[in-house]
């Protein structure tokens, strides 16, 4: 994967009129330029229930969470930035059914930022795939059905994921960039830079590169989908985190830790459990990880690192994960 971590982006001043307008159930404010052909600045909030595209020549700006719902596809052209805002933690939230069909490519990333002008980890919520494959959570009585972390849930069930379609297909994810995300909605309740619950093998994710993430980079809640060529660059707290009988292959991975952050809650390149009480419920989670290189806080002579770094990968809860052909 080529590395993208910069790109120079000129700006022009000008003067800007508003106005609002209705897209799908959500309120959309665009800041039109006056002429020229760079783009607007369009902020989304609220609910988008019907197909959607993202154009690469406009900026978005994710106020509060976004929800995708009603089975509706948001579709992301290569090259397109979305801003999370700092102020309401923008977020996307994608619904069981719903599809986020983000394909960048080598020369044109998607890139998920934060919208402040000195960013930093934790400005925005991050993104929330939710979909219909296996999980051994419950909520609410209802075996195979989990509620997602962070405060997602609303009235409507909008933060609900699992179900019984392995295959189930929640779009596809590539050449993407996630940038300063992570949210704390309570301890131990966050939401991550890329948290997946009951995603199917039916979605691709692949060449997904997530720097200074608040809590954990990558975390799957259940679910069987597979990923390939993952980058986790200073994260503050875990890698990659497997849950709730998640069962998906990942391949090519790369880890690189900053040796002075760490969380409170103690921070690994790996954690994994089958699920919060260490229980035998099926299915068991049993992910494998081959091929990842996890570059830790020491790897320097000079550096100290942080006492809140607890392992390399901790395995606990009656998980099955397994980790082949990789390097601590």
């Amino acid at each position: 994967m080529k590395k993208v971590l910069s790109i120079a982006i000129a700006t022009a001043i000008f003067a800007i009129s508003c106005r609002k307008i209705e897209v799908d159930g959500t309120t959309a404010i665009i800041n039109t330029p006056q002429g020229g052909t760079t783009g607007q600045t369009i902020t989304l909030e609220g609910k988008i229930s019907k197909d959607t595209t993202l154009k690469a020549i406009n900026t978005y700006i994710l106020k509060g969470l976004v929800y995708i719902t009603n089975n509706a596809t948001i579709t992301v052209e290569p090259g397109t930035t979305i801003k999370g805002d700092i102020i309401n933690a923008g977020g996307l939230i994608i619904t069981r059914g719903s599809k986020l069909n983000a394909q960048g490519t080598v020369d044109k990333p998607i890139v998920f930022t934060s919208n402040s002008a000195s960013p930093r980890s934790g400005d925005w919520a991050g993104i929330v795939l939710l979909g219909k494959a296996p999980t051994n959570s419950s909520f609410n009585g209802s075996a195979g059905v989990g509620e997602i972390e962070g405060g997602v849930n609303d009235a409507s069930g909008n933060g609900l994921y699992g179900g019984t379609d392995a295959a189930d297909n929640s779009g596809v994810l590539s050449y993407i960039r996630i940038e300063y995300a992570g949210y704390a909605f309570l301890p131990d309740k966050e939401i991550n830079s890329l948290t997946m619950g009951g995603v199917g093998n039916g979605t691709q994710i692949d060449h997904i590169e997530v720097t200074y993430a608040k809590d954990d980079a990558y975390e799957w809640f259940g679910g069987t989908v597979n990923c390939k060529y993952l980058i986790a660059y200073k994260t503050q707290d875990d890698d990659f985190d497997t849950d709730n009988g998640f069962s998906g292959k990942i391949q090519f991975g790369l880890i690189v830790r900053d040796s002075s952050v760490a969380d409170i809650s103690k921070s690994e390149a790996f954690e994994s459990d089958n699920d919060a009480n260490g229980s035998a419920t099926n299915p068991i989670t049993s992910a494998i990880f081959s091929n990842i290189t996890a570059i830790g806080p020491k790897a320097t002579l000079t550096n100290t690192g942080s006492s809140l770094f607890l392992a390399g990968a901790q395995l606990r809860r009656n998980t099955r994960v397994s980790i082949f052909n990789s390097v601590f």
